[in-house]
């Protein structure tokens, strides 16, 4: 399928797309071309969906409380 943007930039997806893969889409930039990944509406959800049982009983808060004290373990380790 090829597509061509207006002259403001916009790019139309085909309606049978958007039924298909929803209407939020994340823009990739690759070395040699530029993807779309459609964003599930709960992307938790989606990532449960991929992944199978590997979250099972974990909430959304658990998750990002988990992520955000690696993140700064990692910054800390980082700077000193």
């Amino acid at each position: 399928m090829s597509k061509s943007t207006d002259e403001r930039g916009r790019l139309y997806l085909p309606k049978d797309v958007r039924d298909r893969f929803g209407e939020r889409y994340r823009i990739v930039e690759l070395p040699s071309h530029v993807a779309l990944f459609p964003v599930d509406d709960d992307p938790l959800e989606g990532l449960r969906a991929a992944v199978g049982d590997a979250f099972e009983g974990d909430d959304a808060d658990r998750l990002k409380a988990d992520a955000r004290r690696a993140i700064a373990r990692e910054a800390r380790d980082e700077s000193g």
